[in-house]
């Protein structure tokens, strides 16, 4: 009997090794059908809930916000006070569904200049007002507000202008508020980003559906490899997850854990992809460029005034005058014309940017305005990094490093994948060391609690750093706004920018920190928006920048 048996040994010997062969040879096709099919379940789940209109599977809501250490009471009341901050007003419940006929149409709203006490005559100084009213698609006066306007007063012919205050009067009618700070010419332009009836729809995403960015790892043991799905936060009905959380700042983040592998086997990150179909044909008709999307709004009445000299100011932080950006706090802002000037700013300090590609964007300005700023090749992947560019004649460093996740990259190196905070953490700091933050387009698909969270570690850094080193200086950099059309606008809306941005402004207010503001430097000037803005306006924040940097020596008085 066992002389039979070991006559097939072999036989059974190469149908195994076979079997493993295969299997090694087909791993890939295997993962891939593996993230197939969590992304075609997402897809799936989308369909359904465009077509039929009801709740998807899962609330992102019910487990999202949960995720990460406990806020203690006082972070608590400080995000209770900063969700209050931006709330929105919503559309009033309707009795049947709301048509398109009955939303906000640009074409039919309208806006006036009012006259001033002394008539229609301003002066430098004074506030100009203009008052928009909405109408619906039928022309009839809308009685709720909740529209997201926009609103600049400008001189082309100066090369001038400045970003209005837009308040909700939250029944039809707003008003744009303006300082006057040039004399001649000045034309006001109001501009429908959104309707609230959009915006409803913007608001529920970002509360129900965090999963419509989502990501992937490659996991990888010698030729075995597989890839899942990871997000900040995971539905756990579905199937075992590896826990990738922050030791130190306790920022979550999760993955699927693969079929064969361990969790531990991870050696990359990547932005997996964008969900379709999140809205139903209905609520498309919200987004469409040139109709209710981005569209001005025009005057019932004269757009144009002519400023006279002299008299008070209305807050804004700067406007533009002969192209150029002048802000407004008593700060004075140097032209660095000149690639020697920059040098000469820069000369023996240390730069650390940390951020989206909005930073990144800075330091490939500052190595294309500087010859001196030679990269230095770390083989890592231009649109990721981390980078670094080093002028050893004048003492200069200059490095960029992406922020941790979500992150919207490429392929990033596990190992690369850091918390800015933990970054923070292990700079020495002192007179000349900079560090440069922008940290915001990447979480405009999640509930507003997960940004104030990672800010707040952020700030929690920033405040040790300070505290040991208190000649550093910190730069923030805002949000700006970009081009939107319908699916743009269901990621990256610049309702969710504003949104973010006024929460990262109030949480660094006191702070020992200095702002570049990219949204008024967008919003004013008259190129077209843009994620990453064109060269013209990059050139007034590097120029802001290095005015921080280097400020402007007051002549000593007599």
């Amino acid at each position: 009997m066992c002389h039979n048996l070991s006559k097939y040994t072999p036989i059974f010997l190469f149908l195994t090794l076979s079997g493993i062969i295969f299997l090694l040879r087909n791993i890939h096709t295997v993962e891939n059908w593996n993230c197939q099919a969590i992304s075609s379940f997402y897809q799936l789940q989308s369909r359904i809930h465009s077509s039929l209109s009801v709740s998807p599977f899962y609330h992102n809501h019910t487990y999202c916000t949960h995720v990460g250490q406990k806020p203690s009471p006082e972070d608590e009341l400080e995000e209770r006070y900063l969700l209050e901050l931006i709330s929105w007003p919503s559309p009033p419940p309707h009795s049947g569904p709301t048509t398109l006929r009955q939303t906000s149409d640009p074409v039919h709203s309208l806006f006036a200049i009012l006259p001033t006490k002394e008539g229609r005559e301003w002066h430098v100084g004074d506030q100009l007002e203009a008052l928009i009213q909405m109408h619906d698609f039928q022309g009839r006066p809308k009685r709720y507000g909740g529209d997201f306007l926009l609103a600049r007063l400008h001189s082309p012919e100066l090369g001038a202008a400045v970003v209005g205050q837009v308040v909700d009067h939250k029944n039809g009618f707003y008003s744009a508020l303006f300082p006057l700070l040039w004399v001649g010419s000045a034309q006001v332009e109001v501009m429908l980003v959104h309707s609230s009836e959009a915006v409803a729809v913007l608001r529920r995403l970002r509360e129900e559906r965090a999963d419509r960015v989502f990501f992937k790892s490659v996991f990888r043991l010698g030729l075995l490899s597989e890839t899942t799905v990871c997000n900040l936060c995971l539905p756990t009905n579905h199937q075992p997850l590896c826990n990738y959380t922050d030791l130190h700042t306790g920022e979550p983040w999760y993955c699927y854990k693969p079929k064969v592998l361990s969790c531990d086997t991870r050696i990359n990150h990547a932005k997996g992809g964008y969900l379709k179909n999140l809205i139903t044909n209905k609520e498309a008709l919200l987004f469409k460029s040139g109709v209710n999307l981005k569209v001005y709004i025009h005057a019932s009445g004269p757009d144009k005034i002519n400023v006279l000299p002299q008299k008070g100011t209305l807050e804004t932080s700067g406007y533009y005058y002969m192209d150029s950006w002048r802000p407004l706090d008593g700060f004075t802002m140097r032209q660095f014309n000149k690639p020697s000037a920059a040098v000469q700013c820069l000369k023996n300090k240390v730069i650390n940017m940390y951020g989206d590609s909005t930073v990144r964007q800075w330091f490939e300005y500052l190595i294309g305005f500087v010859p001196e700023l030679k990269e230095f090749n770390l083989y890592n992947p231009k649109k990721v990094g981390p980078l670094m560019a080093v002028d050893s004649t004048h003492n200069i460093l200059l490095k960029y490093r992406c922020h941790g996740p979500p992150i919207r990259f490429s392929t990033v190196m596990s190992s690369e994948l850091r918390y800015v905070s933990n970054e923070l953490d292990g700079l020495s700091g002192g007179p000349n060391v900079v560090v440069v933050l922008s940290i915001w387009s990447h979480f405009s698909t999640f509930p507003v609690d997960i940004y104030i969270r990672r800010l707040r570690h952020i700030r929690q850094a920033l405040v040790r750093l300070i505290d040991r080193a208190p000649g550093t200086l910190i730069v923030i950099r805002s949000a700006n706004l970009q081009a939107l059309d319908q699916e743009v606008s269901l990621y990256n809306s610049d309702w969710y920018s504003q949104q973010l941005d006024q929460v990262l402004r109030t949480m660094f207010k006191g702070l020992n920190v200095l702002v570049v503001d990219a949204w008024q430097m967008t919003l004013a000037h008259h190129l077209p928006h843009a994620l990453h803005p064109p060269p013209p306006i990059v050139k007034q924040m590097i120029d802001m920048l290095l005015s921080y940097i280097c400020p402007e020596r007051k002549k000593s008085q007599k």
